[in-house]
């Protein structure tokens, strides 16, 4: 009687363990790919749906004003505009612009770090001496 008793807790422990573990990974495997990948952050932003209030997401560079889309549950168009009187598209609004804004900084940051590198030669040179040549020629 005793042991069905002892293999409950020790399946729920099991069990417990089992979640726990998943969800570390995940949370470490996205911090990974996101630090050492060069990921700075997610590009999409959360939706709420005025009619169905189910959320969806979507990219942020779409999400400017006059952009359009379908709500993939109750199918109603949601337009998207940053004088909307719904109360969740505003937000879309505002957390896309914020999106935008800290990915064009991050891509800054990357480009300034290119521009700082030292470059390899890539270019011809025989031009320069064909044009001298011509000089003297004249």
């Amino acid at each position: 009687m005793q042991v069905p008793i002892l293999a409950a807790i020790v399946g729920g422990e099991l069990r417990d363990f089992l979640i726990w573990n998943w969800f570390l990974k995940a949370i470490a495997s996205a911090f990974i790919v996101r630090r050492y990948c060069g990921i700075a952050m997610e590009d999409s932003v959360q939706i709420r749906c005025a009619r169905c209030k189910n959320v969806f997401r979507d990219r942020a560079k779409r999400l400017q004003n006059g952009y359009s889309r379908q709500c993939p549950s109750c199918e109603i168009v949601l337009f998207f505009d940053e004088d909307s009187h719904d109360s969740n598209i505003k937000r879309a609004m505002r957390t896309a612009r914020r999106v935008r804004n800290e990915l064009r900084d991050s891509e800054g940051v990357i480009t300034r770090r290119a521009a700082g590198a030292p470059r390899q030669y890539g270019g011809r040179s025989a031009s320069n001496a064909r044009g001298n040549e011509e000089a003297d020629d004249d």
